[in-house]
């Protein structure tokens, strides 16, 4: 049973472990944003609907049609009545319901229904408000993150207005006489038949253009973004994003009361690699030295090395904040910078080789700030190049003591 609640919490919340990473606290905000804009795009439908009403009656009422309608529109109202209600409740309250992943869904299928029942009270078959399917197809491709999503919106939609128009032509619900239709189309199969596919191919088409726009723009905005934190030449965070995630950690080390660690790394006497081999050898060693530290700190494979960010700090210099290890593993900051060390001295590229130094610091002996864990982090740093580098220094109490190695 534990396993299946966490499989169903996986599916249903954004946010479901008791310690959510940074990517998980990103991934609620993300849906905190899209569910306020269904709230809003929904008031703007609202709007619109409100709108035509009153203007259609006045047409109807001065055609003189008005009359004999007001028996069929007490539930419609209800149904518009219902709208505003949870519409304000979402609007109210839709922060707190953001964690559950499927609310997006929910809030369409039932915008589906009202306007489902808009349908059957203006006609069925010679209805106008199907229309209204669309825009919920295309909110759906602007909202939810897959295309599956989106086609069943679409699905739903077309199951929903499919059961109107064949249950009155079958006779189980009775046909709502509208003002202006003096033929009896709801009662002939084949054009009920043609109207269901008409609206199965606009929904459909709507749903795969709708959804291929989407996917355009998504696929540049995850590359806009993967840009904005990842250094171009290596593939690992840059400097920036480096900073950002070390405080948002240290300011979860507070809360929980646990450790982080900083590890900085420079290449020894990079410059003169380069003058000696030239700068392609130098960007093609910076490339097999970033992959040698990601895979260092993470001998556990992908789900490890989330929890470890390696950055590329500066032209040379590498960095790697590591969280306090949990219960059974080893992810000790001192114990990494060794590694570290050991995966850049391994490296053989063309008979060529470079070694790097290390300095290791930790929260909070060495440091209550980012600004000052990362100061200490450099000044042990200098005290292994100053010690002849290809060494780990660690920090002691604001001072930096030498490993020799």
């Amino acid at each position: 049973m534990s396993r299946f609640r966490k499989s169903l919490a996986r599916r249903l919340t954004v946010l479901w472990r008791q310690q959510p990473n940074q990517f998980d606290i990103e991934a609620l905000e993300s849906n905190v944003t899209l569910v306020g804009l269904v709230v809003r795009v929904r008031w703007a439908i609202v709007a619109a609907l409100v709108v035509f009403s009153v203007v259609g009656a006045g047409i109807y009422g001065a055609a003189g049609m008005f009359g004999g309608m007001w028996s069929q529109m007490v539930i419609p109202a209800f149904a518009l009545g219902a709208v505003l209600l949870y519409n304000t409740y979402y609007q109210m309250n839709y922060k707190r319901f953001a964690n559950i992943a499927v609310f997006n869904v929910i809030q369409l299928l039932l915008d589906i229904v009202v306007v489902t029942v808009l349908i059957y009270y203006s006609g069925g078959v010679y209805s106008w408000f199907s229309a209204m399917y669309l825009l919920f197809v295309l909110e759906a491709a602007l909202i939810l993150p897959t295309r599956t999503q989106v086609f069943s919106i679409a699905v739903g939609a077309w199951t929903a207005y499919t059961a109107v128009l064949w249950l009155v032509y079958l006779g189980a619900l009775p046909h709502t006489a509208m003002p202006f239709v003096h033929n009896d189309l709801q009662r002939a199969g084949s054009y009920v038949a043609v109207r269901c596919l008409w609206e199965l191919t606009v929904l459909g088409g709507a749903a795969a253009v709708g959804s291929a726009l989407m996917d355009s723009v998504r696929i540049r905005e995850a590359r806009l973004a993967v840009e904005s934190i990842k250094d171009g030449r290596t593939g690992l965070y840059n400097r920036a994003y480096f900073r950002r995630e070390l405080g948002l950690e240290m300011e979860r080390a507070r809360r929980d009361r646990r450790g982080v660690s900083v590890v900085l790394a420079d290449i020894d006497g990079f410059e003169r690699f380069n003058a000696m081999f030239g700068v392609e050898a130098g960007n093609a060693i910076l490339v097999r030295i970033a992959d040698a530290i990601s895979h260092a700190v993470s001998p556990g494979g992908p789900s490890d090395y989330q929890l470890c960010v390696v950055a590329r700090y500066g032209g040379e210099e590498f960095a790697v904040l590591v969280p306090e290890a949990a219960p059974g593993e080893i992810r000790d900051g001192e114990a990494i910078a060794e590694r570290v060390r050991l995966a850049v001295g391994e490296i053989r590229d063309r008979d060529r080789s470079v070694t790097v130094s290390v300095g290791v610091t930790a929260f909070p002996a060495h440091g209550r700030t980012a600004a000052e864990l990362i100061g200490a982090a450099d000044s042990a740093l200098s005290a292994a190049k100053s010690a002849g580098g290809n060494r780990v220094s660690v920090g002691r109490g604001g001072t930096a003591e030498q490993d020799d190695l």
